[in-house]
């Protein structure tokens, strides 16, 4: 009765859904400590649900942004210029997290077989392909490299100007920095491009499955998110093309 009212509160307050649901995990989280610690023998919210959320779309740059990065010279002709640019196309045209790009390595892109080998979450491996545009991209970006460092298979893939490996602040700076230039989206981080890449392929026809293996999902429920885009797609056709869309 004391969780519950507590709710009440917080829900007086103003305090949004999914707030509150983040206090209540850590609430049931704590009495499950108490559990183990024989301070008590239940857990008094275990029976609490959490309280319903609206579902939010990931935010997404437009595809004709994304072009627009790529085609304007935006980038600097240097080693940090191809640096950011590799950054941001690695992201986009692989689909990767933040955590993932930069834990890359050298050894990580086989030219041979135009693929990347990913570690992702739970040190699980994967294979993306790297299409035309990301390779000559990458290619670019080695001979900087190799002609400013020089570099060894087990090299990091992603380095500062000084030499160290880059960091997760960097990236979201890189990546913010040139989304801005060609987009008002408030949010800009490097997962937007991650969800970029989803979107855009979901768009287009892809297949969930295939989705769910590119982005290194444990579950299908994670990455159908990305299938409201293509709903909306169709809703506009449907709008254009059926007889009767246009009435009330």
């Amino acid at each position: 009765a004391n969780v519950r009212s507590w709710i009440v509160e917080l829900m007086q307050g103003g305090l949004s859904n999914r707030s509150i649901n983040r206090k209540l995990s850590s609430l049931k989280s704590f009495f499950k400590f108490c559990m183990r610690q024989r301070f008590i023998s239940g857990n008094p919210a275990s029976d609490i649900n959490v309280l319903k959320t609206n579902s939010r779309l990931p935010s997404f740059a437009q595809e004709k942004q994304l072009l627009d990065l790529d085609t304007k010279e935006m980038f600097s002709e240097d080693f940090s210029g191809m640096r950011d640019k590799a950054i941001i196309f690695c992201i986009y045209g692989l689909g990767i997290r933040r955590a993932e790009l930069i834990g890359m390595q050298i050894k990580s892109y086989d030219k041979s077989r135009s693929v990347i080998r990913i570690k992702g979450k739970g040190n699980k491996e994967r294979e993306v392909p790297v299409v035309p545009f990301l390779k000559d991209i990458l290619e670019t970006y080695l001979k900087y490299y190799e002609s400013e460092f020089g570099y060894t298979n087990d090299s990091p893939m992603f380095i500062l100007d000084s030499g160290l490996l880059i960091y997760p602040k960097f990236v979201y700076n890189v990546v913010s920095k040139y989304l801005s230039l060609v987009s008002t989206l408030k949010k800009r981080g490097p997962h937007t491009l991650r969800h970029s890449f989803a979107t855009h392929l979901s768009n287009k026809g892809a297949d969930i499955n295939a989705l769910k293996s590119l982005l290194g999902h444990s579950s299908l429920a994670a990455t159908q998110v990305y299938t409201h885009n293509t709903i909306e797609k169709l809703r506009a056709v449907y709008k254009q093309a059926h007889p009767r869309s246009k009435e009330d």
